[in-house]
């Protein structure tokens, strides 16, 4: 199908009447991004479900998109009215209590990682992590566990490992050995990549 034949499908089916090729084509080109109601359109035009025209979704609406729920849905299940769960949704600031978190979880089949994500922890956790590593790990089991609610031993493990990892760039870059420079730099792609390593050490506990 070329642009002209998916404008016309849109405009014809789904009653979009400013779709144009042109509009399309920026949408290929992710110049511009279609919007909750142009995408499922476009999912309808192509024959394909609206999560495989975002591939791994990140935000709450794009979780939202790719099981089809509908909003009005979900805000019955977390117990909120439909226009604040999408002022939620639209500014990328959920503001849920612990409840409701977990009840979006559930409708939307969230993951922890993804949960942590969407309702906007994921810098607060990426902070206690760095400074876990960093210092004494220990001290931070309780904090990181207020904010991901996993097993006890299952945390404790992941924090020591990646503490013991962060140690050993370091070790390496203070080493006789030659550690260096490039010792150093590995020292700090690991705390860039800090919550990706944690999921990693959480994945492997509870696999």
């Amino acid at each position: 199908m070329g642009p002209e034949h998916v404008a016309y499908g849109m405009r014809a089916s789904y009653g979009l009447p400013y779709v144009t090729p042109d509009l399309v084509i920026a949408w290929e080109r992710g110049a511009v991004a279609p919007g909750h109601a142009e995408l499922t359109a476009l999912a309808g035009v192509l024959w394909c479900s609206p999560g495989e025209l975002l591939g791994r979704p990140r935000t709450l609406g794009e979780h939202r998109i790719a099981r089809a729920v509908a909003p009005e849905d979900v805000a019955r299940a977390v117990g909120m009215d439909v226009r604040s769960y999408l002022r939620m949704e639209e500014s990328g600031r959920w503001r849920g209590n612990e409840r409701q978190s977990a009840a979006l979880a559930q409708v939307l089949g969230l993951a922890l990682p993804d949960l942590v994500t969407v309702t906007g922890r994921e810098a607060t956790l990426a902070g206690l992590l760095h400074s876990a590593v960093t210092t004494r790990w220990r001290a931070y089991v309780r904090p990181v566990r207020k904010l991901v609610p996993l097993d006890p031993d299952v945390l404790e493990g992941a924090l020591q490992e990646l503490h013991e990892d962060y140690q050993g760039h370091m070790a390496a870059t203070l080493s006789w050995g030659g550690g260096g420079r490039s010792a150093s730099e590995s020292g700090r792609e690991f705390l860039d990549r800090i919550v990706e390593n944690f999921w990693t050490a959480v994945e492997k506990r509870t696999a």
